[in-house]
């Protein structure tokens, strides 16, 4: 319900089958939920400095900044210095720099021998930005021209510089339909970005074009009194010191290229990032390559190509969390893309955030992630996967929402030893969706190893299983997908019970009992896997789902993911009661019996 509306609500009439008997009941649904997300991953977009009095910035010791400043200055409260290099210069490790609100147009290093603290002053706004004003255009034809541009950037569409793409499947960053994907100039009228094109000839309005050789910047909208906008740096931020944090500042607008990772690059271990904003930066606005670094309160929006990536990032902890509208220069899909991915790290924890509106994955844990926890998320409406577990092993995934992506909801490909429990998954595609294919960790020329672990890594099979699925909601909405939960094996090798998958105390959904045609597919020794039209079919073939709930007709959670009366209302007779390393992931007492994610 969306009307606002306080006053019960009946949906239409459901069907649900318990172990065989069919029964009809209405499906009532209260007053109407907060929005999804409610507190999860809504990082400030400026600065707020939590925790820092304003005293604070007058303390002996504090390194003071302000657009208004002279780096000639002491560096005081009374005498500012004007630029972050200078502070992060003049500051001796331990020490606190503090930013007064405006903008800084810098890149910025913290090096090797220092560990500072990075902070906005309490309510202000602070942003680093890579771009500058541009003005002086003058009419040519129907574009308009600026002479003397120089900002010139690498195009490089991989991450090693000057390389050309792939031309394997799954390996080739741009696509014939996005050809400028790459290249990292970005221009905005009146605070709109505008797309850019190959040629002076293609300029049309709301897109602009560089030419490098004769340093000229043409546009196709009219700029006469509006303000323009266009970025001059690649780079914001490098955290090269260990133990360095940065609280409270935004970083916006770098034209960052492919191979320079990030805008911002945490390449120090213990490093913490505490609610700060990345947004409208080229192609990736945050890049770890360090061990034990926090990520909290951190909004990734509008970056060119992926939120954020990952890579040797152990202990990598992330709460709070906001991934949302990244690829906006839609790279395809694959290799990266979307919102947040992460590969080759262990011990990494994901909880309260929130991967929503990605052109690509909400989530992709890839390539020798072990021992990852992903809980209490929401992965949203994103165009791919809600949320990708591939070529890795040991992870739990528990209490989150994955729903409304065009994708599959939960994909485990390649990945053993993963506990699926409490989740509400309602998926354009298959709801959950456990594939194996040929790649094993035993080939050295598989690409995916961790180079720091030995070969072959004994933590790594590349193999899927166990898996363990209970108490999810497993839901498809009527989309054209062909099955709830499947397990299947390209390959050809094993059978879902070889790779020893386990389905009990799950909910099954669809809105029409032939859509999806087949509630479970599941894979067999050899050959064509088994398709099952009801998960009871599948319980009385496979002796799995001895306790389970399966419904048809309207969605069974209100407009929020929350489960309805007709789930909650059978917690007890269908729900497995919780471990205690699962309870505690989900916030809740061990030997809870609950169906679905909890509440937000």
């Amino acid at each position: 319900m969306t009307d606002g509306s306080t006053s019960p609500h009946h949906r239409p009439p459901v069907k649900f089958l318990v172990a065989g008997a069919v029964a009809t009941v209405g499906l009532l649904c209260l007053s109407p939920p907060p929005p999804v997300p409610s507190a999860a991953g809504q990082a400030a977009t400026s600065g707020s400095a939590a925790g820092l009095s304003a005293a604070a910035a007058a303390v002996p010791g504090t390194v003071v900044v302000s657009p208004e400043g002279s780096d000639d200055a002491a560096g005081s409260p009374a005498a500012p210095l004007r630029t972050v290099r200078a502070a992060v210069a003049r500051a001796a490790s331990g020490q606190t720099i503090v930013l007064r609100a405006g903008s800084y147009h810098e890149f910025v290093t913290i090096p090797p021998a220092k560990k500072l603290i990075l902070r906005s002053y309490p309510g202000e706004e602070v942003w680093l930005d890579g771009s500058q004003p541009v003005t002086g255009f003058a009419r040519q034809g129907n574009v308009y021209v600026v002479d003397g541009w120089t900002a010139e950037f690498d195009a490089s569409p991989t991450y090693k510089r000057g390389a050309p793409d792939g031309t394997s499947q799954g390996w080739q960053f741009v696509s014939d339909q996005h050809p400028m994907a790459a290249h990292p100039d970005q221009v905005w009228i009146d605070g709109v970005p505008q797309r850019q094109v190959g040629s002076r000839s293609e300029v049309t309005a709301g897109t602009f074009y560089v030419d490098y050789a004769a340093d000229r910047l043409y546009l196709g909208s009219d700029p006469q009194d509006r303000t323009v906008r266009a970025s001059t740096l690649g780079r914001a931020l490098s955290i090269q010191g260990a133990g360095s944090e940065l609280h409270g500042v935004g970083i916006r607008r770098y034209a960052t290229a492919v191979p320079q990772m990030g805008a911002v690059t945490v390449e120090a271990p213990n490093a913490v990032l505490d609610d700060v904003a990345i947004t409208d930066n080229a192609t990736t606005g945050l890049f770890v390559g360090a061990g034990s670094v926090a990520l909290r309160k951190v909004s990734l929006v509008g970056n060119g190509m992926l939120g954020a990536a990952a890579t040797y990032a152990d202990g990598l902890q992330v709460s709070g969390l906001l991934a949302e509208r990244n690829n906006t220069e839609h790279f395809n899909t694959a290799p990266v893309s979307g919102g947040v991915k992460v590969g080759r790290s262990r011990g990494v924890d994901i909880s309260d955030s929130v991967f929503r509106d990605n052109a690509g994955p909400g989530l992709w844990l890839d390539e020798s992630v072990f021992d990852a926890a992903v809980h209490g998320n929401d992965m949203l409406d994103n165009s791919g996967h809600g949320l990708t577990l591939e070529l890795s092993a040991q992870a739990d995934v528990v209490n989150n929402v994955i729903a409304g992506n065009a994708g599959h909801g939960l994909k485990v490909n390649n990945t053993s030893d993963v506990r699926i429990w409490n989740n509400t998954i309602s998926a354009s595609g298959r709801a959950v969706n456990i594939v194996q294919d040929g790649r094993r960790a035993s080939d050295p020329d598989t690409p995916g190893h961790d180079p720091r672990q030995p070969f072959p890594d004994p933590a790594m099979s590349w193999i899927n299983g166990p898996v363990e699925i209970r108490n999810n909601i497993i839901s498809n909405p009527g989309s054209p997908a062909d099955c709830l939960l499947c397990v299947e094996d390209y390959s050809g090798t094993y059978s879902a019970d070889q790779l020893r998958v386990t389905a009990l105390g799950n909910v099954y959904h669809r809105a029409r009992p032939a859509s999806p045609g087949s509630a479970v597919i599941w894979a067999k020794d050899a050959g064509e896997p088994a398709l099952f039209a009801r998960p009871d079919d599948f319980m009385s073939a496979t002796g799995q789902e001895l306790q389970h709930l399966y419904l048809e007709g309207a969605a069974p959670f209100d407009s929020g993911y929350r489960p309805g009366d007709i789930i909650t209302s059978r917690n007890s007779t269908f729900a497995q009661p919780l471990p205690r390393e699962i309870a505690q992931l989900a916030g809740q007492p061990a030997g809870t019996r609950s169906l679905g994610a909890f509440g937000r």
